[in-house]
């Protein structure tokens, strides 16, 4: 059963811009292996983009926004060994939907060269 859906859509230039302004919101936002996979990339901002749209169209998809002690860094986008982007979720995330009985997380995460877009479906029993 779906239990919500969520969607976003960025500017890569706007993560950019706060990511350089801003000392330490990379480590607020991004794990260390979303950073490190990021800094690797030539257009490393445009994937940075591309995690921030995926987290902000999970907590949309949640239906609670970042409250009850949520954390930006404890929902985490990784890659299969195919390159399908996946979420994995740690911390009070996490608990929170081992309580709702949230079963899977699906996420679709598309991108140009200033835009990014992101899709987030979750199901649950």
């Amino acid at each position: 059963m779906i239990f919500g859906i969520g969607t976003d859509i960025i500017y890569v230039e706007t993560v950019k811009r706060e990511l350089t302004r801003q000392s330490g919101l990379k480590q607020q936002l991004f794990t260390e292996t979303e950073i490190s996979y990021c800094e690797a990339k030539k257009y490393k901002y445009q994937h940075y983009a591309a995690r921030y749209a995926a987290k902000e169209a999970f907590f949309k998809a949640i239906g609670t926004g970042w409250r009850f002690g949520m954390r930006w860094n404890e929902v985490e986008v990784v890659n299969d060994d195919l390159g399908k982007p996946e979420i994995k979720i740690h911390g009070a995330v996490k608990q929170y939907a081992q309580k709702m009985n949230l079963d899977r997380i699906l996420l679709s995460i598309s991108h140009i060269k200033e835009l990014v877009n992101a899709l987030v479906l979750i199901e649950r029993t």
